[in-house]
């Protein structure tokens, strides 16, 4: 049997995404390919171009094992290398610097022979999974609301057995499998002996910011805060929906003083905070996986799941370690009248 290349999985990320993705490097600047779109917060040098299908790698180049991922850091650079990983599948845009460690995409990716593609939102709208793990099933989709790239918004009727919001945060609990994670975390922090670990896949549940459990969910409007969604938006998908009765806010959620919470509130709207950012690599990643391992049936498709742990600086490390680095602070990095010498 002949060895899956780089090329054959960037065919099976084509066929997977209905044609998304770039198949010639023409395709990256000529305004052909909508998915091609450039971030932007306009802080000088800091955009990045999303640039959907193969990154960096030689299409040629066989691949045996794959790992699907959310964002690249030097991190899932060194675990791919360590467990034999050929080719990385990111959904995040991917950079020079700032996805490898600070050193250039290629040097680093050359080193250890890594393949790398992105998709991003090339892969978002293509399958309702996101709604159907909050409890209900899209009537209206719109990727690019109000005409802002990657504005997505989803309207959708609950499922059968969700019928009041306290049945929106059993299903999150149930399928996203929560509780091992606060089993894991609890597990670490025996081993550091530090009482105050904390852990985002482990913090950050459902949970209802306006209404009650008991409240009826009735339509859905499912949005995205970090995406730009404002209340100007929530107006403007009222005037189309006027029955909408439940605002779920996931991948990124509303914190205190949120403009959309007093929205909702002074509307007699129930907001529901669903998944946060961290958990996107079940939401997504994991049918992407499914998808790569069904279309490439002779690799092997790993995920690579980010564990972002804090420790009170008290506990981080072991003794010796901390005796280290206030060895380096005192002798290197402090003016004399903070060492106390």
């Amino acid at each position: 049997m002949a060895e899956t290349t780089v090329q054959e999985v960037l065919e099976a990320l084509n066929l997977i995404t209905g044609g998304r993705v770039i198949t010639g490097q023409q395709e990256t600047g000529d305004g052909r390919n909508p998915y091609v779109i450039l971030k932007t917060s306009h802080i000088p040098g800091k955009e990045v171009m999303e640039t959907p299908g193969l990154v960096y790698g030689d299409p040629a180049m066989p691949v045996k094992k794959l790992a699907v991922v959310m964002t690249m850091t030097e991190s899932v650079v060194e675990l791919a290398a360590a467990s034999g990983v050929d080719a990385l599948v990111v959904h995040h845009p991917v950079a020079d610097a700032a996805s490898c460690g600070g050193v250039p995409l290629k040097d680093y990716l050359h080193h250890y022979r890594l393949a790398v593609f992105e998709l991003h939102e090339a892969f978002h709208g293509l399958h309702p999974g996101i709604a159907l793990l909050h409890g209900h099933m899209p009537v209206h989709i719109d990727v690019c609301f109000g005409g802002t790239s990657g504005n997505v918004v989803i309207v959708g009727k609950p499922l059968a057995g969700i019928s009041c919001l306290k049945d929106i945060l059993a299903r999150l609990e149930l399928m996203m499998g929560q509780d091992r994670d606060v089993l894991l975390l609890e597990a670490e922090k025996r081993i550091y002996q530090v009482t105050d670990l904390q852990e985002i896949n482990a913090m950050e549940g459902g949970s209802i910011i306006n209404g009650n459990p008991d409240n009826e969910v009735g339509l859905i409007l499912h949005c995205f805060p970090h995406t730009g969604f404002c209340p100007a938006d929530l107006d403007r998908i009222l005037e189309m929906y006027p029955e909408i009765k439940t605002v779920i806010t996931s991948i990124s959620r509303v914190r205190k003083n949120h403009p959309l919470i007093d929205t909702c509130r002074l509307k007699g709207l129930n907001l529901v905070a669903g998944n946060s950012h961290a958990l996107e690599i079940w939401e997504n990643g994991l049918p992407l996986a499914y998808a790569l391992q069904a279309i490439l049936s002779d690799i092997e498709v790993v995920i690579f799941r980010e564990r972002v742990t804090s420790y009170p600086l008290a506990g981080a490390g072991n003794e010796p370690l901390r005796h280290y680095a206030r060895q380096m602070a005192e002798k290197y990095l402090l003016p004399q009248r903070y060492t106390g010498k």
